[in-house]
């Protein structure tokens, strides 16, 4: 099972196409030639885009006969989704700390 890399995950988002690869495999599990079909890039951009969301632990790949079925990683999909949650905490914590701030100072 591929590792999920926190900095790798986020970076690797950051890049339209493999955006748009996530996308498509959030649907369903895909080889690369039906993700080439379905994106305005090559083959071998999908091949190279799926090597770096591999490396940073988002996808997986799986042989079936002689094609290569990619799919997300749901651990590091929930990783993703963890710091996010953190993030949304810690700003809703300092938004509530700043209206807290407010209110004392106007009592």
């Amino acid at each position: 099972m591929a590792t999920f890399k926190a900095h790798e995950g986020w970076e690797a988002l950051g890049d339209p196409s493999r955006f748009a690869i996530v996308q498509c495999l959030a649907e369903r599990p895909r080889d690369v030639g039906e993700l080439a079909s379905e994106l305005p890039i090559t083959r071998q951009a999908v091949s190279q885009h799926l090597t770096v969301l591999k490396g940073a632990g988002l996808v997986t790949a799986e042989a079936v006969g002689t094609r290569r079925v990619y799919r997300l990683n749901p651990a590091g999909v929930a990783a993703l989704k963890d710091q996010l949650d953190t993030f949304w905490r810690r700003a809703l914590d300092g938004y509530q700390n700043i209206v807290g701030d407010k209110k004392e100072e106007s009592s």
